[in-house]
């Protein structure tokens, strides 16, 4: 006997209702400023306490990246897992170590790694202080996808668990399949050579045309394979700022130290300035102008900022071709914006503190 599959109404009208239930929704859970003091953390099964800035796991649904917190005590080791997406990793506060696939990294204040995709991992805490760090990762995006799995080890060892996903590296011929087999190889041997880990006492931070100095943290210009996410940190001036721009997709910027204030609007003028202070973070996703101002007339304030730039915007880009989707002012309002950098004494580079 046939059968038909139906809705009880046309496909327009079930469309229509579910994207605007949807874009409700998001715009109900939207957040600019996250306030270090609004992030509740909680003890977990994995031996530390954990937070949530910007999630669904905590109440504020992202699509692309979350950001969590999280804080391990003395003499405490973490339990082992991996997941199917990438994370990154900033420390806030004390020394620490992490395994990644056997390799242990030690790390401090300002340092940060990358967790790369299925690879099995954990933290552990041999100092006299609670080391604190944020992860920053792409689950909501594979999620979206159904394709975001977590699996933890417990107490298990390294050698007793099972390595990486396998694939195939190489297939003859030229047709479209052995194509494919060569690229998803190549391309896969890439991502598991790529660098883990990146020490503060590396960084050297270099004047922008924003008016700011800046640096990469985990990008792949500087040899890591993550799967689009970018993170950078960029020092604004005592009484400056960072020139205006704008860009689809959601940013998070984690104030390292500092405090200041952002102006987020549709239009370069007329928004709204949002207040900010060291530990909190400023959510940027609604291709609003955007701009960020240190108020402090004596001392530099440090941004951590991450992305999904080469993976999101990137696509994003393409596909809306040819409307423009990353935008700065001209170049005479842009610099009268920012100021010359150069002109600065900037202070040396040291470690951040927390609190």
């Amino acid at each position: 006997m046939a059968t038909r599959t139906t809705t009880g109404v046309t496909h327009y009208h079930v469309q229509k209702q579910r994207r605007a239930k949807f874009i409700e929704e998001w715009r109900k859970n939207h957040r600019t400023i996250v306030g270090v003091d609004d992030v509740v953390l909680h003890k977990t099964a994995r031996g530390m306490r954990s937070g949530v800035y910007v999630g669904t796991d905590g109440d504020r649904p992202t699509r692309t990246m979350d950001a969590q917190v999280h804080e391990i005590d003395p003499g405490v080791v973490t339990t082992t897992h991996r997941h199917s997406w990438d994370a990154m990793v900033f420390v806030v506060a004390g020394w620490g170590w992490t395994e990644i696939d056997g390799r242990r990294i030690e790390w401090g204040p300002g340092d940060s790694l990358h967790l790369p995709a299925w690879a099995w991992h954990r933290s552990g805490n041999d100092g006299t202080r609670t080391t604190r760090y944020l992860t920053f990762s792409s689950e909501p995006m594979l999620d979206t996808m159904g394709m975001a799995i977590v699996e933890d080890a417990g107490e298990a060892g390294i050698a007793e668990l099972a390595q990486r996903p396998p694939y195939t590296q190489h297939l003859d011929g030229d047709d479209p399949y052995a194509r494919r087999i060569r690229r998803l190889g190549r391309e896969q041997q890439a991502r598991r050579g790529g660098r883990l880990h990146t020490s503060w006492d590396e960084l050297e931070l270099r004047n922008t045309p924003r008016g700011t100095r800046t640096t990469f943290l985990l990008d792949r210009a500087i040899g890591y394979q993550a799967s689009g996410i970018t993170m950078a940190m960029f020092e604004i001036a005592p009484g400056r700022g960072q020139s205006m721009h704008r860009h689809p997709g959601e940013a998070w910027l984690y104030v390292v130290e500092g405090s200041g204030h952002s102006y987020l609007g549709t239009e370069p003028e007329g928004g709204q300035m949002h207040p900010w202070k060291k530990g909190d973070i400023i959510v940027v996703d609604h291709f609003l102008w955007h701009q960020h101002l240190n108020t402090d007339p004596d001392h530099t304030a440090k941004v951590v900022r991450i992305h999904m730039f080469d993976s999101l915007l990137e696509t994003m880009r393409a596909l809306c071709d040819p409307l423009v989707l990353f935008e700065e002012p001209p170049e005479h309002i842009r610099d009268a914006q920012a100021g010359d950098p150069s002109t600065v004494d900037w202070p040396e580079l040291t470690r951040p503190t927390w609190p």
